[in-house]
């Protein structure tokens, strides 16, 4: 070739070599001696039709001295790689239009899948040859990562059914390694669903298949990357926060070093996230504002605003409500992007806490009342629960007991009939029983709502009672 191969053709002589091939290809790329006694053998030359002059090494080139006393080595001589690098050139552009035809169909190849229920849609996976393409493998696992905050149980469903794809493509076509890059893709994807609707343990052994796959495959950074940041967000929701700093820190710097620095950013954003769940909101702040200048909103402005809001929320938990208001002011038309009931619900949530921290009572009040009625709506007891505390806080402050007694005769029953763990109703139960016997202070409420936040993320912390006056 007169020219330099592309990247892309590179990439596609390598993986249509065997791992021993590309092993030895490694060490001939960086072996001056290996190099030499290629170039000296003499059959090979011959079958390969090497000429004597076709390559020397880099020494050679650079006109330095041999081995063999001062004069330039003509031992040396390459392989004529042009041929076989035109035929890997022919071949993959012949792939690239097959592939690129496959992704144009998927889209209604999926929407055929779908249309159908789960037995019928395997039997079609088993049989129909249309649906074993590499653009509908993609799709599916593409298509399961955008559902996860639709539904955990749709994401996990959208990546098993691109696995059983992944059983009837052609390996030695598609290239097994590029298959198995996919597939722990894919287990990671279950992985993820799992732990959205906690099921931890079932995520771990979701993770530990994803891993295997992970070896088998083609060793690809940026999937390595993933695989760990999403087994870093899991050891986040198991508690195991050292772990998960170590996990997403590693993860975050493969993907910088990759030139991602949208990834960076979101797995920056998971971070931050778990440095607050363990604690330390402080730490969280700069890593959040590193996460704003990374994620690019045009390609996934839904993590924007999950940074914008991690940061509004963690200042006003820390009573820098100026600052909150202020980046709130700035988040507002990202928050209406998203007029969705769950975004909404924390929305008018973090809003009133700010309204409550600069003392706009009136503001704070209508705000806390019309998040707890979309989370009840919604059926999400414990957010609810949180959000009832801030009002029961706002209460007890103006000492109003009669509303403040009106609320603590609701919240009980509503959440004992919930998913609320044994901890958080003992502590909801305390409080009931504190301001029916008018003994509840604005301290008791808030110590009560400090343990709450608290054991959302660690359901196995005890409540200890409040002393009382």
């Amino acid at each position: 070739m007169k020219i330099h191969p592309s990247d892309l053709l590179l990439e596609d002589l390598l993986l249509s070599l065997g791992s021993s091939q590309r092993a030895l290809l490694h060490h001939l790329s960086g072996c001056h001696y290996c190099r030499s006694r290629l170039g000296a053998l003499p059959l090979r030359n011959r079958s390969l039709g090497i000429s004597s002059n076709s390559w020397k090494t880099g020494a050679d080139v650079a006109g330095e001295p041999s081995a063999q006393g001062g004069e330039i080595s003509q031992i040396a001589q390459a392989v004529d790689y042009g041929p076989a690098i035109q035929r890997s050139e022919r071949k993959y552009l012949e792939r690239s239009r097959v592939i690129d035809k496959e992704r144009a169909e998927a889209p209604q190849l999926l929407a055929e899948l779908l249309e159908h229920n789960g037995e019928r849609r395997n039997l079609l996976l088993g049989n129909a040859a249309r649906f074993h393409t590499w653009g509908l493998y993609e799709l599916l696992i593409e298509r399961s990562w955008e559902s996860r905050f639709r539904s955990a149980a749709e994401s996990e469903q959208l990546a098993r059914l691109a696995l059983r794809v992944s059983e009837h493509l052609d390996t030695s076509y598609y290239t097994a390694e590029l298959i198995e890059d996919l597939r722990s893709r894919a287990w990671t994807y279950v992985a993820n669903a799992r732990r959205i609707v906690s099921d931890l343990d079932g995520a771990d052994r979701a993770f530990q298949v994803a891993y295997s796959h992970l070896k088998r495959g083609t060793r690809e950074p940026l999937e390595r990357a993933i695989f760990l940041w999403m087994r870093g967000t899991l050891r986040r929701a198991q508690r195991r926060f050292d772990e998960s700093f170590r996990l997403l820190r590693r993860a975050s710097a493969i993907f910088f070093a990759q030139g991602d620095r949208h990834r960076a950013g979101v797995t920056k954003l998971t971070l931050a996230i778990a440095l607050h769940y363990a604690g330390n909101p402080e730490a969280a702040i700069p890593v959040l504002r590193d996460c704003l200048e990374l994620i690019d909103k045009d390609q996934d402005p839904r993590m924007v605003l999950s940074a914008w809001h991690g940061l509004i929320h963690i200042l006003a938990d820390l009573g820098r409500y100026m600052e909150a208001q202020g980046l709130y002011r700035k988040a507002r038309a990202l928050y209406r992007a998203f007029p969705e009931p769950a975004l909404e619900n924390r929305r008018l949530w973090i809003k009133g806490k700010i309204a409550h921290g600069l003392g706009q009572e009136g503001d704070a009040e209508s705000l806390f009342l019309q998040a707890r009625e979309g989370f009840l709506k919604e059926g999400i007891p414990y957010e609810t629960a949180l959000v009832s505390l801030e009002l029961a806080t706002l209460y007890a402050e103006q000492g109003r007991t009669r509303e403040l007694k009106e609320l603590a005769e609701e919240m009980l029953p509503i959440f004992a009939s919930r998913q609320i763990h044994r901890e958080a109703l003992a502590a909801l139960a305390f409080l009931k029983q504190a301001v029916a016997a008018e003994k509840v202070s604005f301290e008791v409420v808030a110590q009560v709502a400090t343990f709450l936040r608290k054991a959302q993320n660690d359901p196995a912390l005890k409540f200890e009672e409040p002393s009382q006056p």
